[in-house]
């Protein structure tokens, strides 16, 4: 197919084309997409278009890069917000930020308006900024552990399956002592504690922690800490219910999340995005089909998401988007090519916009040849053509208002009507800091959590077993003076006799002692009993 942009197209070659056409003729509301292209040229009268109701049945944007997938994402997300449906958008290069600010107008931007039949009309929409963590521009979004979750945690660690599940395993013993783990000093202490001596016996019944496994998940997280992933684990937890929000003039509000200060950072801030729709499927109550869905997330280098990911990690993915859908929310991953999404989750994705592929090699070819097969069948020759679309063009199928597929519509695209380009730094820090949500997320805040009381804890008992050894050392010391005690009063020599004593203790003296003694006796008898000693 060739780029050319004639509209005329030979009367006798339009009936496919109005067949097409005839796919998107909705009734109800619904978002442009642009015009349909056939034969090489662009019909602007025959409009290919997606039914808001349906955008929560998920979808794909995929092509290869530099052919406009972003563009693609900000016009979605700028109708979106039109009709009052908030908008996640996860901006990994950082220039996406100009949703909020109008476009400007060129030759090129009026080429394409008039081609499409579209009525372009400069237009910023309103927009919140966010961080993970805080690092970079932005609200600081932040995950307790505990809410991340043990399989979330496993991935961004790259830990295999017996180590999940032991890391499964410190997460339910942590939350039945009730230990929190806020951020990753937490989590170190316990895995710390379950293999020292004291803390071996708390998991003893359910087959213990062993050393081996603990001291990879503890490297683990050293070496994550050391990528700064400590900043998007702690306090203040982010409320996602704050992507749920419209602006005053009923436009649903776009939030941005910024991501070039850890786009060299793919496995964490792919996880993360993941917990942030994880965290939503889980708050949001049962709606079923809403004529307009509550929020959809646009889910940016999906292909990040599915790199090197366990078995239970696909099959929380594969359940969340299934089941999320029915929650109002709609979820658009955004790849190179639909190989990259895993079977079980492209089954689910019913909008498609396929933006031009390569094959400049035999991968290439395969890769292509992959994508046309999960296509409907088509009037086009979809190998040929996806390898011919321009910038800005893409083919298209979608889910029709009773939820059939439409037929396959090569389309020119409409142009984003905000500032296709970042918006300038102090711009998007002024907006950040004006944010009626920067002074409740800005701040972080450390409670006491299971550090600090396994930290108490640990601290009792050493200060117990100190005094336990002190009084045990203090009572052995006593026992030893005693022995000491005695024997030194076994062995001691007696003393020397005084020289009274030794006179005393002589014959002489003893031997008159008793002659004075019995002289003495007689004297006193005499006295006594009366008698008088006669005179000579």
């Amino acid at each position: 197919m060739s780029e050319s942009t004639d509209p005329a197209v030979p009367a006798d070659q339009t009936g496919p084309a109005e067949k097409i056409a005839a796919g998107y003729a909705f009734t109800g509301p619904a978002l442009d997409l642009g015009a349909l292209l056939w034969d090489g040229g662009c019909l602007p009268d025959r409009q290919i278009r997606i039914p808001l109701s349906m955008l929560n049945r998920h979808g794909l944007v995929a092509g290869a890069t530099g052919t406009g997938k972003t563009k693609t994402l900000q016009l979605i997300a700028e109708q979106l917000s039109a009709h009052g449906v908030p908008v996640f958008l996860a901006d990994v290069k950082g220039d996406v930020s100009g949703i909020s600010a109008p476009g400007t107008a060129d030759p090129r931007i009026d080429e394409r308006a008039r081609e499409v039949a579209q009525k372009w009309e400069p237009s910023g929409y309103p927009g919140e900024f966010y961080s993970l963590g805080g690092i970079g521009p932005g609200i600081p979004v932040r995950s307790t552990v505990t809410s991340f979750g043990p399989v979330l945690m496993s991935k961004v660690l790259q830990l295999n399956q017996t180590q999940e599940q032991s890391l499964g395993l410190i997460f339910h013993y942590a939350d039945t002592k009730g230990l929190e783990l806020i951020d990753l000093k937490d989590l170190r202490a316990v895995v710390a504690f379950l293999v020292s001596d004291q803390g071996k016996a708390e998991l003893k019944g359910t087959g213990g922690l062993s050393t081996v496994t603990a001291g990879v998940i503890l490297r683990s997280l050293t070496a994550f800490e050391q990528q700064g992933a400590a900043a998007f684990f702690g306090e203040p937890e982010f409320d996602t219910s704050e992507f749920l929000r419209t602006a005053p003039d009923g436009r649903g509000v776009v939030s941005v999340l910024e991501l070039p200060a850890v786009q060299d950072k793919p496995q964490l801030f792919s996880t993360f995005l993941m917990w942030l729709l994880a965290d939503l499927y889980n708050d949001l109550p049962e709606v079923g089909d809403l004529e307009r869905p509550k929020l959809v997330f646009f889910f940016d280098e999906a292909h990040l998401l599915f790199s090197g990911a366990s078995k239970a990690f696909l099959t929380s993915i594969t359940q969340t988007v299934r089941l999320i859908r029915s929650k109002g929310v709609g979820v658009f991953f955004v790849t190179q090519t639909p190989k990259d999404v895993p079977a079980d989750v492209l089954a689910q994705l019913g909008n498609r916009v396929q933006h031009a592929l390569r094959a400049f090699t035999p991968d290439d070819a395969k890769a292509l040849k992959a994508t046309v097969k999960t296509f409907p069948n088509s009037a086009y020759d979809l190998e040929e053509l996806l390898t011919q679309l321009g910038t800005g063009e893409a083919v298209i199928t979608v889910l029709s208002e009773k939820g059939a597929p439409t037929p396959v519509a090569a389309t020119r695209l409409r142009a984003p009507q905000s500032l296709m380009a970042p918006v300038e730094p102090a711009a998007l820090d002024r907006a950040v800091k004006s944010s009626l949500l920067w002074p409740r997320y800005a701040e972080p805040v450390d409670r006491e959590s299971a550090y600090e009381k396994i930290g108490a804890e640990q601290a009792a008992a050493e200060a117990q077993a100190e005094a336990a050894a002190a009084a045990a050392a203090a009572g052995k010391q006593a026992g030893e003076a005693e022995k000491e005690a005695a024997r030194a009063a076994r062995g001691a020599p007696k003393p020397e006799p005084s020289l009274a004593e030794q006179v005393v203790g002589s014959g002489l003296f003893r031997s008159l002692a008793r002659s004075i003694g019995t002289q003495l006796g007689r004297e006193i008898s005499r006295s006594v009993f009366g008698t008088a000693r006669k005179r000579r």
